[in-house]
């Protein structure tokens, strides 16, 4: 999976997401070069959920539809 800024320039390719017992550990590189390794606990994951609007989530399931 690859996240792009708004000038459609690749930030980051996520390349595995795996369990931990601290939480989701998610490994990638940013920019294209740099490795990088990230843990997102259940609190953040918790605080992320809060980000969601119902239009962004409507949003979001919508996307899984599209070319």
């Amino acid at each position: 999976m690859k996240l792009y800024t708004p000038d459609n320039s690749e930030l980051i390719e996520i390349s595995a997401v795996a369990p931990s017992p601290d939480g989701l550990v998610i490994e990638g590189t940013i920019m294209g070069a740099m490795p990088m390794k990230a843990v997102l606990k259940p609190a953040e994951l918790r605080r992320g959920f809060r980000l969601l609007t119902f239009r962004s989530a409507l949003a979001a399931i919508l996307m899984l539809f599209r070319k």
